[in-house]
């Protein structure tokens, strides 16, 4: 029996069986269980080693015959290997969060740290926190309970703290668009790290950017603690660049190219360009708005007006903002709503393709630009917009293979 893998209550998304496969040569197995389920699972211990993940961290820890004691003092297991049919239990997600924080360079010595959560996964980032010598470190719960406090007497007390972490799955998919804390009134902040990882960027982590923080999203640490669990696993040391080897592989497939810009100036060409060099797929957001509305985007306006069809952008922006591994082309007015961008950076990196408003196409069905002066009205009023909404701009006046390259070399910086 050589059988290893995860165990948790809802797996569906984990990425866990993708970056143990590419660390090590054995298949790695999601392994969803319901509580009666783990109850047989682990009595029956058909198995090498297991990662265990939410919301059994606390729960394995009575049928293990012995507990690593850094594990033990966290009170939480994530890491359980058996050998000679005994049942040993580790706590890698200290080392992954230890790894992402030294990693990117943030402070925690002398700094106030608020924990969002109390789960198994708190208690590891707490560990973390304290070792690196956080000044204070509170953490946040949404009900009354032992060794927290509120989010009501965080507004009230904690608003100077200079660093959040998340451990909670609030913003994790398919409720990405939700955030745990509101950020605004902490003046004070350097950092946030989230360990959800699936958004790449949740809404914690792009407002944290928004305010000018630096804010960093789970993958580092979900491939830390993987690296580490293997390592246990096999008795065997990796690599040391292994993490980031696997975690910018990793990126280069889960990241959406996202392309905005006017209409006309070349995102839908260059999109299914970029999609077949990077191996991605390529989707139009006007050409899916088509396929649900049944008419012609200018047949659209003119029966139901630009309102009702920003409506049905969002809608459709939001879906395809879920998915992963996509060049999306974006409809030229998409910028006109910040909630879009907002989605489409959850997986994304947002690329504006800049044009000259001379070479821009107007007429053709195009409904807000009949004309060339339509064209450089409407260039002149989304022009901010789009300069909030860009991580990266490139020109499209000229050669197409030259705008293409921008493109990708832009998109492998990012």
């Amino acid at each position: 029996m050589m059988r290893y893998g995860l165990i948790g209550e809802k797996l569906g998304h984990s990425f866990s069986k993708i970056i143990h496969e590419k660390l090590a040569d054995y298949t790695y197995d999601l392994i969803p269980l319901s509580l009666e389920e783990l109850d047989v699972f682990m009595r029956e211990k058909e198995f090498s080693a297991i990662n265990v993940t939410i919301p059994y961290k606390e729960t394995v820890i009575p049928y293990l015959d012995e507990v690593d004691p850094k594990a033990a003092k966290m009170g939480a297991v994530n890491t359980v290997v058996q050998r000679n049919g005994k049942l040993f239990g580790y706590n890698t997600d200290y080392f992954g969060f230890r790894y992402m924080l030294e990693h990117n360079h943030i402070q925690i010595a002398g700094k106030k740290v608020l924990v969002l959560g109390r789960g198994g996964a708190s208690k590891a980032v707490i560990a973390v926190l304290e070792d690196m010598g956080a000044a204070e470190i509170h953490t946040i719960y949404y009900k009354i309970a032992e060794d927290s406090i509120s989010y009501e007497t965080c507004y009230t007390l904690h608003t100077d703290a200079q660093v959040i972490v998340n451990t909670t799955p609030v913003g994790m998919y398919p409720n990405s668009g939700h955030t745990p804390i509101d950020l605004t009134p902490f003046t004070n902040l350097e950092a946030v790290a989230d360990v959800v990882y699936n958004p790449l960027r949740t809404r914690l982590v792009l407002d944290a950017e928004e305010k000018g923080c630096q804010a960093i999203g789970g993958l580092e640490m979900l491939v830390g603690q993987a690296k580490y669990a293997v390592e246990i696993f096999l008795d065997q040391s990796l690599p040391e660049d292994s993490i980031d080897v696997v975690y910018k592989d990793l990126m280069a497939e889960r990241r959406n190219l996202v392309l905005i810009g006017m209409s006309g100036c070349g995102k839908s060409t260059l999109g299914k360009l970029a999609a077949e060099k990077l191996g991605k797929t390529f989707v139009d957001t006007d050409a899916e708005i088509i396929k649900r509305i049944g008419m012609s985007i200018a047949d659209y306006f003119a029966a139901y007006g630009e309102d009702s069809f920003r409506k049905v952008e969002s809608e459709v922006v939001q879906e395809i903002s879920t998915q992963n591994n996509l060049v999306i082309s974006t409809g030229g007015g998409v910028i006109k709503n910040p909630e879009n961008i907002r989605w489409l950076k959850g997986n994304g990196t947002v690329i504006w393709i800049q044009r000259d408003p001379e070479l821009l196409e107007s007429g053709n069905g195009r409904p807000l630009v009949p004309d060339q002066e339509a064209v450089r009205r409407l260039y002149k009023e989304r022009l901010p917009l789009y300069t909030a909404a860009a991580e990266t701009i490139i020109e499209n006046d000229g050669n197409e293979e030259e705008a293409l390259q921008k493109i990708l070399t832009a998109f492998e910086q990012a």
